[in-house]
């Protein structure tokens, strides 16, 4: 059966977009047309900007587009969108903000204690890894599903929790929780262990989990979340079943292993990276003490020439 009988408003969520499209323009005259109004401002690099537009644009997609009405229909899509919500679209929305703009928000009153708290490296690990593996707790999961204020705030918890988490790998800002060099190796490699219980009971489950991707009720209760109550009441829906050729139990255990294969795909750029990252500057410093040492030579050699 095609998601089209859901009607355009749960396929493209234009509220939604318009909101991210609200904020993005807000996003350009802050760091544009109102750089002047923050201290220490510098022009926005298109490296940046592109860092930016590219988180909006996955978070529409994953959170406003199709592929978010299939979210409700297949547990793979689902985890489709928490590994992008929680291990992509984060990082790019750091280093996509100038510094500057974080450094204002960071130092209000009641945002600076906080951040500083929540950021610190082991407790920000500790905190993601816990807030994942608990949201997936099958009665958490679906009590959460089936509510949208709390759905939403849950989605808002995880969001957050993921900013804490990538804040210590990615920031920019002085005087902020930051990791250097292979370090930050070994912090991306905790969450992957962190995360691996939670993704291996989904995997290797003999029974399917979740009662929002089983029992039609259950179900009709979570797609209610992005399809307008009078389409819903139209439609004459048993469950997932209908727009999927995969079992329960086959949809829930590939969606761990896509969350899993995931993961592992976005921590082996970001290693890579910061691998690259660590390479480099040993090879830079290298360079600064090869010079010191020839300058260091030249002046004992001309010292001695002129004694």
């Amino acid at each position: 059966m095609p998601i089209s009988i859901f009607g355009f408003q749960a396929l493209w969520s234009p509220v939604y977009l318009a909101v991210l499209v609200l904020v993005t323009i807000l996003y350009f005259l802050a760091t544009t047309k109102w750089r002047g109004k923050f201290k220490g401002s510098q022009p926005l690099s298109i490296k940046e900007a592109a860092l930016f537009v590219s988180g909006m644009v996955l978070l529409y997609i994953i959170k406003g587009s199709p592929v978010d009405l299939y979210g409700h229909i297949l547990f793979t899509m689902h985890m489709v969108q928490m590994a992008l919500l929680l291990l992509l679209i984060p990082p790019l929305l750091i280093m996509g903000i100038p510094t500057y703009i974080w450094r204002a928000f960071i130092s209000l009153p009641v945002i600076k204690p906080l951040f500083n708290f929540f950021t610190k490296p082991m407790l920000a690990l500790i905190l993601f890894g816990m807030v994942f593996s608990f949201y997936h707790i099958p009665m958490v999961f679906d009590f959460v599903k089936q509510d949208a204020w709390i759905h939403g705030a849950v989605n808002i918890v995880l969001f957050t929790s993921a900013i804490f988490y990538w804040w210590p790998v990615v920031n920019n800002l002085e005087g902020m929780h930051r990791f250097h060099g292979l370090s930050k190796l070994a912090y991306l490699f905790g969450l992957s262990v962190l995360m691996t219980p939670a993704c291996a009971l989904i995997i290797f489950s003999g029974t399917p989990f979740y009662a929002t991707y089983t029992d039609g009720e259950a179900w009709l209760q979570a797609m209610a979340l992005c399809v307008p109550a009078g389409t819903l009441s139209q439609l004459n829906l048993s469950g997932p079943e209908l727009f999927s050729t995969m079992s329960a139990i086959e949809d829930q255990r590939t969606g761990g292993i896509t969350m899993k294969v995931l993961q592992e795909l976005v921590f082996t750029v970001f290693l890579w990276l910061v691998f690259y990252e660590w390479l480099r500057n040993e090879t830079e410093q290298a360079d600064e003490i090869t010079e010191k040492v020839l300058k260091d030579r030249k002046d004992m050699a001309y010292h001695r020439h002129n004694a």
